[in-house]
């Protein structure tokens, strides 16, 4: 890349930073902080939406996947845009609601307010383990494109996209990821879709016509093999009712109207990018089918097809992708820590002050602990597999039919989703390990199974106390509630 483009992404980065330190001074208290007041717009909603969940995978993954295997890539990001459109009509406007009634603020706190303290622990290890891993997805994804483009070491490129993300998601927090998703969103569209996708089909020989020459298997959407895009499907889904990033995004829009308005914009525009990345993968695939490493081919396409300036614009589109991912999933796993287990069960009376400082430290910490297992796990789709199951499969059943079945209690919530955490972990260990064929099964399915076997037996034999019941009461008024500005 030439001096221009290198200039264009340390800019980029500095502004991010400049980004970070401002916001961090307009704060008044921890709900700017954590939930930027509570006062976000549609276009905000809409920009932490997308840019949360159009991250390094997203872009970078979706594209190598192509490379190697063809439109099949498309099903990781369409997905989401699935996934995204069901849960907005489905649970957006309980989210919002009962955030407002029971001054909510993470997604821990909606299950205590549903079934008791112990399943709000087992809620939030699973969040904060999730993160870790999403994060550490990010900062892969950031330091394979920053090196392969710029040429500097794999590491010192991850460090570098690592440190930048760390530190303005630290001292900014939701106002400063607010701030820069609204430029990172916009980048992204200019450098991924507008100039990216009409660049590819002009040094394709024969044009958009020239995909037909691949191989007949590049045409088949159910290469990656329909098992595998399934449980990706589902764990997808699932993930949008356990991720505590999602609930920050409703808990964060003015009103009902706006959160819901907000992730269906979000929506479209994830689908228009799912295409668009995976169209880059296959361009990529016809203008260099030989290259030696598929995990750079958007890399590899950039420099072959983009001129200098123009380079840098989309290399920041792809790095703005991968920041406005990770500093949300940042900042969710430093408020489990703070609010989750510091306030909720070390110190009840800490002050507003002491939080804020402290979850900078958190971000800061967490940060360092993404950054070692992204050095020691290198390949970015499974990283993501890993935190999209951890986070899902023991907590989709608990928070969904919390609200809508009233047999449902602590004991189910509970025995369910720790013993699920437990059969996950212990799956990925066991495939790590190589223990057996069993184990390279995806662990989501028999995660959901020990879930299944344990929350519906225990729901239907046991009983709810009273202010079990009670809770109940609340959250299927707000399930059921509509109205004005919806």
């Amino acid at each position: 890349m030439s001096g221009l483009d290198i200039g264009i992404i340390v800019f980029y980065m500095a502004g991010m930073l400049f980004i970070g330190i401002y916001s961090g001074k307009k704060q008044q208290d921890s709900d700017d902080y954590f939930v930027a007041g509570r006062k976000a717009g549609v276009f905000s909603i809409t920009c932490l939406w997308l840019s949360s969940w159009i991250g390094g995978a997203s872009i970078v993954g979706t594209a190598e996947r192509a490379y190697s295997m063809g439109i099949t890539a498309v099903w990781y990001v369409v997905v989401i845009a699935v996934s995204l459109v069901i849960f907005a009509f489905t649970f957006t406007g309980t989210i919002k609601r009962l955030s407002t009634k029971l001054n909510l603020l993470t997604y821990p706190d909606f299950i205590e307010s549903r079934y008791d303290s112990k399943t709000r622990m087992v809620a939030t290890i699973c969040t904060i383990l999730g993160m870790i891993g999403f994060v550490a997805s990010q900062f892969l994804a950031g330091g394979s494109t920053l090196s392969a483009l710029t040429g500097w070491d794999s590491k010192v490129s991850l460090i570098v996209v690592a440190a930048v993300i760390t530190f303005y998601t630290a001292f900014g927090g939701l106002l400063a990821v607010t701030y820069t998703d609204w430029v990172q969103t916009v980048i992204l569209l200019l450098g991924i879709v507008i100039l990216g996708v009409p660049l590819s089909i002009m040094h394709m020989d024969g044009g958009i016509s020239a995909i037909q020459s691949l191989p007949d298997s590049y045409m088949n959407l159910g290469a990656w093999g329909w098992p595998s895009i399934i449980a990706l499907g589902l764990t997808t889904l699932f993930s949008f009712y356990t991720n505590m990033d999602g609930y920050t995004r409703c808990i964060a829009a003015k009103d009902v109207k706006t959160s819901r308005r907000g992730s269906l914009l979000a929506a479209a525009g994830i689908f228009i990018i799912a295409v668009s990345a995976t169209f880059l993968g296959l361009s990529t695939k016809v203008i260099m089918p030989d290259l030696p490493d598929s995990r750079n081919a958007l890399s590899y396409l950039i420099i072959h097809i983009f001129p200098q300036g123009l380079r840098g614009i989309v290399v920041v589109g792809i790095i703005a992708a991968i920041m406005s991912s990770a500093d949300i999933l940042m900042l969710t796993a430093s408020t489990n820590l703070t609010k989750d287990i510091y306030q909720r069960y070390i110190n009840r009376d800490v002050t507003d002050k002491k939080i804020r400082h402290l979850s900078t430290c958190c971000s800061f910490g967490i940060g360092f602990v993404a950054l070692l297992f992204a050095m020691y796990r290198q390949d970015i789709i499974d990283v993501l597999f890993i935190a999209l199951t951890i986070n899902s499969a023991g907590l989709f059943l608990p928070t969904v039919l919390g609200v809508c079945w009233k047999k449902a209690n602590s004991s189910a919530a509970f025995y369910s989703a720790a013993c699920s955490l437990a059969v996950v972990l212990f799956w990925f260990l066991g495939n790590a390990l190589k223990w057996g064929k069993i184990f390279e099964t995806d662990s989501f399915w028999p995660g959901l199974a020990v879930s299944a076997l344990l929350f519906f037996p225990i729901s239907i034999w046991g009983r709810q106390t009273p202010e079990e019941k009670a809770k109940l009461k609340v959250f299927q008024s707000a399930g059921k509630q509509g109205g004005k500005g919806e």
